[in-house]
Protein backbone atom coordinates (compact mmCIF):
# COMPACT_ATOMS: atom_id res chain seq x y z
CA UNK A 1 0.00 0.00 0.00
CA UNK A 2 2.66 2.58 1.48
CA UNK A 3 0.11 5.87 1.75
CA UNK A 4 1.17 8.74 3.13
CA UNK A 5 -0.81 11.31 4.03
CA UNK A 6 0.27 13.16 7.13
CA UNK A 7 -0.95 17.00 6.85
CA UNK A 8 -4.34 14.37 5.21
CA UNK A 9 -4.64 16.76 2.45
CA UNK A 10 -5.29 13.70 -0.09
CA UNK A 11 -8.29 12.47 2.77
CA UNK A 12 -9.58 16.05 2.72
CA UNK A 13 -10.34 16.07 -0.90
CA UNK A 14 -10.97 12.83 -2.16
CA UNK A 15 -11.51 10.58 1.51
CA UNK A 16 -9.31 7.09 2.38
CA UNK A 17 -9.54 4.37 -0.37
CA UNK A 18 -12.94 3.52 -1.61
CA UNK A 19 -14.66 0.58 0.62
CA UNK A 20 -14.28 -2.70 -1.65
CA UNK A 21 -17.89 -3.81 -3.78
CA UNK A 22 -19.59 -6.01 -1.54
CA UNK A 23 -23.14 -8.12 -1.65
CA UNK A 24 -23.62 -8.42 2.11
CA UNK A 25 -24.65 -5.05 3.51
CA UNK A 26 -27.65 -4.21 5.30
CA UNK A 27 -29.28 -2.32 8.15
CA UNK A 28 -30.52 -3.50 11.63
CA UNK A 29 -33.08 -1.92 14.13
CA UNK A 30 -31.70 -1.28 17.71
CA UNK A 31 -33.42 0.79 20.18
CA UNK A 32 -34.98 3.93 17.82
CA UNK A 33 -31.63 3.53 15.29
CA UNK A 34 -31.32 1.95 11.92
CA UNK A 35 -28.03 1.04 11.83
CA UNK A 36 -25.60 0.01 8.37
CA UNK A 37 -22.79 -2.63 8.31
CA UNK A 38 -21.17 -4.86 5.76
CA UNK A 39 -19.14 -7.40 5.25
CA UNK A 40 -15.75 -8.62 3.23
CA UNK A 41 -14.09 -11.74 3.20
CA UNK A 42 -14.24 -14.74 5.36
CA UNK A 43 -12.38 -16.10 8.48
CA UNK A 44 -12.53 -15.05 12.12
CA UNK A 45 -14.68 -11.41 12.67
CA UNK A 46 -13.26 -8.46 13.71
CA UNK A 47 -15.05 -5.20 13.37
CA UNK A 48 -13.73 -1.87 12.66
CA UNK A 49 -15.73 0.92 14.87
CA UNK A 50 -14.98 4.57 13.69
CA UNK A 51 -13.98 7.39 15.29
CA UNK A 52 -16.24 10.90 16.37
CA UNK A 53 -18.27 12.36 13.59
CA UNK A 54 -16.89 9.83 10.57
CA UNK A 55 -18.29 6.89 8.98
CA UNK A 56 -17.29 3.23 7.99
CA UNK A 57 -15.21 4.57 5.15
CA UNK A 58 -12.74 6.11 7.48
CA UNK A 59 -11.65 2.43 7.34
CA UNK A 60 -11.23 2.34 3.10
CA UNK A 61 -6.89 2.09 3.90
CA UNK A 62 -7.31 -1.25 6.11
CA UNK A 63 -10.22 -3.35 5.11
CA UNK A 64 -7.59 -5.27 2.11
CA UNK A 65 -5.18 -5.78 4.37
CA UNK A 66 -7.48 -7.40 6.85
CA UNK A 67 -9.09 -9.55 3.94
CA UNK A 68 -5.67 -10.75 2.57
CA UNK A 69 -4.85 -11.83 6.20
CA UNK A 70 -7.74 -14.37 6.18
CA UNK A 71 -10.20 -12.10 8.22
CA UNK A 72 -13.45 -11.55 7.83
CA UNK A 73 -14.09 -7.85 8.11
CA UNK A 74 -17.39 -6.04 9.78
CA UNK A 75 -17.50 -2.52 9.28
CA UNK A 76 -20.55 -0.45 11.15
CA UNK A 77 -21.88 3.43 10.82
CA UNK A 78 -21.99 4.10 14.51
CA UNK A 79 -25.67 5.36 15.45
CA UNK A 80 -26.44 8.79 13.57
CA UNK A 81 -23.13 8.89 11.51
CA UNK A 82 -22.74 8.03 7.88
CA UNK A 83 -25.64 5.79 6.57
CA UNK A 84 -26.85 4.94 10.09
CA UNK A 85 -29.93 6.76 11.59
CA UNK A 86 -30.83 7.50 15.03
CA UNK A 87 -33.92 8.98 17.04
CA UNK A 88 -33.88 11.68 19.75
CA UNK A 89 -32.23 9.40 22.30
CA UNK A 90 -29.23 11.37 23.51
CA UNK A 91 -25.71 9.42 21.96
CA UNK A 92 -23.73 7.38 24.69
CA UNK A 93 -21.59 4.88 24.19
CA UNK A 94 -23.47 2.25 25.88
CA UNK A 95 -25.97 2.97 23.73
CA UNK A 96 -23.89 2.21 20.48
CA UNK A 97 -22.05 -0.45 22.14
CA UNK A 98 -25.52 -2.10 21.92
CA UNK A 99 -25.87 -1.38 18.30
CA UNK A 100 -22.78 -3.52 17.83
CA UNK A 101 -23.82 -6.27 19.98
CA UNK A 102 -27.27 -6.34 17.50
CA UNK A 103 -25.04 -5.91 14.36
CA UNK A 104 -23.42 -9.73 15.51
CA UNK A 105 -26.20 -10.65 16.40
CA UNK A 106 -28.21 -10.30 12.79
CA UNK A 107 -24.87 -11.55 11.52
CA UNK A 108 -24.69 -14.69 13.63
CA UNK A 109 -21.27 -13.86 14.89
CA UNK A 110 -20.99 -15.30 17.86
CA UNK A 111 -17.16 -13.72 19.07
CA UNK A 112 -15.41 -10.74 17.30
CA UNK A 113 -11.94 -8.89 17.68
CA UNK A 114 -12.88 -4.95 17.45
CA UNK A 115 -10.79 -2.65 16.24
CA UNK A 116 -12.01 0.95 17.91
CA UNK A 117 -10.74 4.48 16.54
CA UNK A 118 -11.70 6.94 19.33
CA UNK A 119 -15.17 7.22 19.82
CA UNK A 120 -15.00 3.91 18.38
CA UNK A 121 -12.67 2.15 20.61
CA UNK A 122 -14.81 3.59 23.63
CA UNK A 123 -17.72 1.55 22.34
CA UNK A 124 -15.53 -1.32 21.72
CA UNK A 125 -13.98 -1.38 25.48
CA UNK A 126 -17.82 -0.59 27.00
CA UNK A 127 -19.07 -3.69 24.94
CA UNK A 128 -15.81 -6.04 25.68
CA UNK A 129 -16.86 -5.08 29.68
CA UNK A 130 -20.28 -5.74 29.34
CA UNK A 131 -20.16 -8.95 26.96
CA UNK A 132 -16.98 -10.40 27.36
CA UNK A 133 -17.56 -13.82 26.01
CA UNK A 134 -18.63 -12.22 22.78
CA UNK A 135 -15.14 -10.36 22.63
CA UNK A 136 -11.98 -11.78 21.60
CA UNK A 137 -10.39 -8.44 22.05
CA UNK A 138 -10.07 -5.18 21.68
CA UNK A 139 -7.50 -3.02 19.84
CA UNK A 140 -8.37 0.38 21.60
CA UNK A 141 -6.85 3.11 19.68
CA UNK A 142 -6.42 6.73 20.94
CA UNK A 143 -9.43 7.18 23.45
CA UNK A 144 -9.89 8.16 26.89
CA UNK A 145 -12.08 6.24 29.53
CA UNK A 146 -12.97 9.57 31.56
CA UNK A 147 -13.01 13.34 30.52
CA UNK A 148 -10.08 13.88 32.53
CA UNK A 149 -8.21 11.97 29.45
CA UNK A 150 -8.30 14.73 26.72
CA UNK A 151 -6.59 17.69 25.92
CA UNK A 152 -7.79 21.47 25.77
CA UNK A 153 -8.82 21.43 21.83
CA UNK A 154 -6.31 23.13 19.98
CA UNK A 155 -7.30 23.84 16.08
CA UNK A 156 -4.81 22.47 13.59
CA UNK A 157 -4.61 22.56 9.76
CA UNK A 158 -5.17 18.59 9.85
CA UNK A 159 -7.96 17.90 12.31
CA UNK A 160 -9.29 21.46 9.90
CA UNK A 161 -8.90 19.05 6.46
CA UNK A 162 -10.37 15.87 8.74
CA UNK A 163 -13.70 18.08 9.93
CA UNK A 164 -14.36 19.00 6.24
CA UNK A 165 -13.99 15.74 5.17
CA UNK A 166 -16.64 14.45 7.55
CA UNK A 167 -18.59 17.09 6.55
CA UNK A 168 -18.50 16.39 3.01
CA UNK A 169 -19.23 12.85 3.89
CA UNK A 170 -22.14 13.25 6.03
CA UNK A 171 -23.81 15.06 3.56
CA UNK A 172 -23.63 12.41 1.01
CA UNK A 173 -24.18 9.59 2.98
CA UNK A 174 -26.72 10.93 5.89
CA UNK A 175 -30.85 10.62 6.21
CA UNK A 176 -30.58 13.76 7.69
CA UNK A 177 -27.85 15.57 5.26
CA UNK A 178 -28.90 19.19 6.55
CA UNK A 179 -27.94 18.43 10.46
CA UNK A 180 -24.30 18.18 10.50
CA UNK A 181 -24.16 21.40 12.76
CA UNK A 182 -26.84 19.73 15.21
CA UNK A 183 -25.10 16.28 14.84
CA UNK A 184 -21.33 18.13 15.82
CA UNK A 185 -23.34 19.78 18.50
CA UNK A 186 -24.82 16.35 19.90
CA UNK A 187 -21.94 14.32 19.95
CA UNK A 188 -19.49 16.47 21.27
CA UNK A 189 -22.06 16.70 24.05
CA UNK A 190 -21.15 12.97 24.62
CA UNK A 191 -17.40 13.15 24.16
CA UNK A 192 -17.19 16.04 26.85
CA UNK A 193 -18.96 13.93 29.64
CA UNK A 194 -18.18 10.29 28.84
CA UNK A 195 -17.02 7.85 29.25
CA UNK A 196 -16.11 7.27 32.75
CA UNK A 197 -14.49 4.47 34.07
CA UNK A 198 -12.66 4.22 37.30
CA UNK A 199 -9.21 2.35 37.42
CA UNK A 200 -11.22 -0.60 39.50
CA UNK A 201 -13.64 -0.63 36.25
CA UNK A 202 -10.52 -0.59 34.41
CA UNK A 203 -9.20 -3.69 35.91
CA UNK A 204 -12.60 -5.77 35.55
CA UNK A 205 -11.52 -6.18 32.07
CA UNK A 206 -11.67 -9.54 30.97
CA UNK A 207 -10.31 -9.63 26.93
CA UNK A 208 -7.19 -8.82 25.60
CA UNK A 209 -6.32 -5.19 25.08
CA UNK A 210 -4.08 -2.75 22.92
CA UNK A 211 -4.08 0.42 24.09
CA UNK A 212 -2.46 2.40 21.42
CA UNK A 213 -1.61 6.08 20.91
CA UNK A 214 -0.17 8.31 18.01
CA UNK A 215 2.71 9.92 19.60
CA UNK A 216 1.52 13.34 18.27
CA UNK A 217 -1.91 12.73 19.21
CA UNK A 218 -4.06 15.57 19.11
CA UNK A 219 -6.40 15.33 21.33
CA UNK A 220 -5.66 12.37 24.03
CA UNK A 221 -3.06 12.70 27.12
CA UNK A 222 0.13 10.64 27.00
CA UNK A 223 -0.46 9.83 30.54
CA UNK A 224 -4.01 8.93 30.15
CA UNK A 225 -3.45 6.43 27.66
CA UNK A 226 -0.11 5.23 30.33
CA UNK A 227 -2.58 5.04 32.85
CA UNK A 228 -5.31 2.66 31.28
CA UNK A 229 -2.95 0.03 29.83
CA UNK A 230 -1.13 -0.16 33.42
CA UNK A 231 -4.89 -0.30 34.54
CA UNK A 232 -6.07 -3.08 32.33
CA UNK A 233 -4.70 -6.65 33.57
CA UNK A 234 -1.81 -7.29 30.14
CA UNK A 235 -2.66 -4.80 28.14
CA UNK A 236 -0.31 -4.07 25.90
CA UNK A 237 0.87 -0.44 25.64
CA UNK A 238 1.79 0.49 21.43
CA UNK A 239 3.29 4.03 21.05
CA UNK A 240 3.25 4.70 17.04
CA UNK A 241 5.71 7.36 15.97
CA UNK A 242 5.39 10.20 13.98
CA UNK A 243 1.61 10.12 13.43
CA UNK A 244 -1.77 11.71 14.91
CA UNK A 245 -5.03 10.90 16.20
CA UNK A 246 -5.41 10.19 12.26
CA UNK A 247 -2.45 7.35 12.13
CA UNK A 248 -5.04 4.72 10.23
CA UNK A 249 -5.21 7.62 7.53
CA UNK A 250 -2.01 9.11 7.69
CA UNK A 251 0.89 6.02 7.37
CA UNK A 252 -1.76 2.82 6.79
CA UNK A 253 0.79 0.82 6.55
CA UNK A 254 2.36 0.80 9.43
CA UNK A 255 -0.97 1.16 11.53
CA UNK A 256 -2.30 -2.04 9.74
CA UNK A 257 0.63 -3.55 10.68
CA UNK A 258 0.44 -3.31 14.73
CA UNK A 259 -3.46 -4.19 14.20
CA UNK A 260 -2.59 -7.10 12.20
CA UNK A 261 0.19 -8.16 14.64
CA UNK A 262 -2.35 -7.82 17.89
CA UNK A 263 -5.09 -9.95 16.14
CA UNK A 264 -2.33 -12.16 15.76
CA UNK A 265 -1.38 -12.61 19.57
CA UNK A 266 -5.08 -13.29 20.18
CA UNK A 267 -5.59 -15.86 17.80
Amino acid sequence: MNVTDDELVKFDAHGAAPLPQTGREGFVENAGGRIWHATYGSGPAVILLHGGLGNSGNWGHQIAALVASGWQVVVIDCRGHGRSTRDEQPFSYELMASDVLAVMDQLEIERAALIGWSDGACTALILADQQPHRVSGVFFFACCMDPSGTKPFVATPVIDRCFSRHRKDYAALSATPDQFDAFVEDVSRMMATEPNYSANDLEGIKVPVAVVLGDGDEFIKREHIDYIAGAIPDARLIILPGVSHFAPLQRPEHFNREVLGFLDRIS
